[in-house]
């Protein structure tokens, strides 16, 4: 599909919408938030839900904040010296939101999020049920990641990825990712297209991220990968450019745009491939792994060879093949303890071997998505 294409039949045409924030697309050389940008995207914004579009916010730029209003030199070093920036500085975020958005007429809620919102199934569809309800309101979501207590085994690192997962949430059309670089650079020119984020694009990004900032082009391109294979779009662009948003969804030639997969994966199976996190894994033989990945078949105990991690029934797992590779993942009907004791056996022979048989298949298909 060509940039043109994406442009005038999907990005001009999105009623959904994630607009991410990067710290060094808010905020100036000296980490304090920059007013003059913030007002012309909030004004940007404010047009495109007058016009019908649904716009849901995740910004970045809460530890940008503190430091400014702490007078620190410098990003600091340690977690809770961050987390302590992070508070301090999510409320002057929010003060300016508050303030720039009320100017148009329009309110803000903040939502602060941690991985671990994304994992539980339970809060992910309360999350998606709040936000439309905030959306239905006319209110504009700020989302941020709760950088205030999140540790590192409940933390993302950076709001692209919260960015995309989101987008997924939500089924949102288009995922447009604003920051300070005007896409994605090839031998030093702008990236008009990007058919497919592979390991050749991702080589494209330089490792390099700004001062103020956690994430990185790196980052972006993994949250546009996650995005696309669900198949929505996605755009990368700075910031800066004059009217960029609005320029962006009137299908104008701005930024880098990414053409989304064929066909659209459901809100379930985006969750069980992209936001829960697996607990455990079976390993198949070749016989289960080409029914599962050919025919889209059911996963048997009989095509089980062995089984690692503990896990309880209905936890998310991974499915090895013979090789090693984790090609499927999706909600087990038993525990690890019960799946190693039917593994290898018929679907006639569960109940003999477990007293009783609720489910012939370990993962039913409807609960299997393919990696």
């Amino acid at each position: 599909m060509s940039a043109t294409a994406i442009r005038r039949d999907i990005i001009s045409k999105a009623r959904r919408v994630v607009v991410k924030l990067g710290t060094s697309a808010i905020c100036d050389q000296r980490g304090r938030l920059d007013p003059a940008v913030l007002r012309s995207l909030a004004g940007q914004i404010c047009r495109a839900m007058e016009n019908g579009v649904a716009v849901t916010v995740v910004s970045s730029g809460a530890i940008g904040a503190g430091l400014a209003e702490l007078d620190l030199p410098a990003r600091p070093k340690t977690l809770p010296m961050l987390q302590a920036v992070a508070a301090v500085g999510q409320g002057q975020l929010m003060r300016t939101f508050h303030d720039t958005f009320a100017r148009r007429g329009r309110k803000v809620a903040q939502v602060l999020l941690t991985r671990s919102d994304f994992e539980d199934r339970a809060r992910y569809l309360n999350i998606r049920n709040t936000l439309h309800a905030l959306s239905e309101s006319g209110v504009v979501a700020v989302i941020n990641e709760n950088d205030a207590v999140a540790v590192d085994e409940i933390r993302y690192g950076d709001n692209d990825l919260i960015a995309a997962h989101l987008t997924n949430m939500l089924a949102a059309d288009l995922l447009v990712l604003l920051t300070s670089v005007d896409g994605v650079l090839a031998s030093g020119k702008v990236l008009d297209v990007v058919q497919r984020v592979d390991s050749g694009t991702l080589a494209l990004a330089n490792g390099r991220r700004s001062a103020l900032g956690s994430g990185g082009m790196a980052s972006k391109l993994q949250a546009v990968r996650i995005v696309t294979r669900s198949g929505e779009a996605a755009a990368i662009a700075n910031s800066r450019t004059p009217q960029v948003l609005t320029r962006l969804l009137a299908g104008r030639a701005v930024g880098t745009v990414f053409a989304p997969a064929d066909r659209k994966m459901s809100s379930r199976s985006r969750w069980i491939a992209q936001a829960s996190r697996p607990t455990g894994q079976v390993i198949v033989d070749d016989g289960a792994a080409r029914a599962l990945r050919e025919r889209g078949r059911s996963l048997l105990p009989s095509g089980i060879t062995a089984v690692q991690g503990r896990f309880e029934k209905g936890a998310v797992v991974n499915v090895i093949d013979p090789a090693g590779h984790a090609f499927a993942r999706g909600l087990s009907n038993y525990s690890s303890e019960q799946v190693k004791t039917i593994m290898g056996l018929k679907t006639s022979q569960i109940t003999k071997a477990l007293g009783d048989k609720p489910y012939d298949e370990v993962i039913h298909r409807n609960n299997m998505t393919l990696l």
